[in-house]
C-alpha cells in the first residue's frame, strides 16, 4: 500500500470532494436516496458549497489520501448539544462539549485500508483541539456499515432517530454518539 494519511481539504479537493460524495452515495445510497438527489452532488450548487465550506474555516474538512490520489473525506463542526443522549454525558456539559461529523465517506474501491479511521481520528482530534469531548453523526438506519464502523470507534445509536424528506419518499437516520477518544478497533 502506498503511503496513506490526512490532511486539511484545500479549494483544489472540491472537485474531488463532490465526485467522492457523489459516487459513493450512487454505490451505496442508491437504493436509499433518489437519483435525482445523487445526481444534483455532481451539479455546480454541490461544488459551491464544499467551496464554501472549506474556505470558511468554520469546520474541519479533511481529504484521505492513499499516494496521490484523494479516496476520502470528512466534514466535521462544533454540534448543538443533543437532548436526550443516554450515554455517558456529564449533565453539566454545556453545547460546546459536542462535535458532530456531518459525513464521512471513502470512496468505495479505497474500502478497508483504514481511511475511514484516519478520518475519524483525525476529525475527532480537531474536534476536541475546538473544546469538544463527544461526538454525533447521523447515518441511515439501513447503513450496516456506516453502523458498524462507527461501533468500532466506541459510537453508539442513542435512541435518537429523524426521517429526511428525500422528495422521492423518506430517508430514517439515526444518530450515533461517543467520545471524541476514539477507542478504533479493526
Amino acid at each position: 500500500m502506498a503511503t496513506a494519511g490526512v490532511r486539511p481539504a484545500t479549494p483544489a479537493d472540491v472537485a474531488e470532494i463532490a465526485r467522492i460524495q457523489a459516487d459513493t452515495w450512487e454505490t451505496a445510497y442508491s437504493g436509499l436516496v433518489p437519483a435525482a438527489a445523487i445526481a444534483h452532488l455532481r451539479g455546480e450548487a454541490a461544488q459551491q458549497a464544499w467551496t464554501s465550506a472549506v474556505e470558511a474555516g468554520t469546520g474541519h474538512v479533511l481529504v484521505a489520501l492513499e499516494g496521490t490520489w484523494t479516496v476520502g473525506f470528512c466534514a466535521a463542526a462544533p454540534a448543538v448539544a443533543p437532548e436526550g443522549v443516554t450515554g455517558p454525558v456529564d449533565v453539566t456539559l454545556g453545547p460546546e462539549a459536542w462535535g458532530e461529523v456531518g459525513t464521512l465517506l471513502v470512496e468505495p474501491r479505497w474500502g478497508r485500508r483504514g481511511h475511514g479511521g484516519r478520518l475519524l481520528a483525525a476529525a475527532a482530534a480537531a474536534l476536541r483541539g475546538a473544546g469538544a469531548i463527544y461526538g454525533l453523526a447521523w447515518v441511515p438506519e439501513a447503513d450496516a456499515a456506516s453502523r458498524g464502523f462507527y461501533a468500532r470507534a466506541g459510537w453508539e445509536p442513542d435512541g435518537t432517530v429523524r426521517v429526511l424528506d428525500t422528495g422521492d419518499g423518506e430517508l430514517r437516520e439515526v444518530r450515533v454518539t461517543g467520545s471524541l477518544d476514539l477507542k478504533l478497533q479493526e
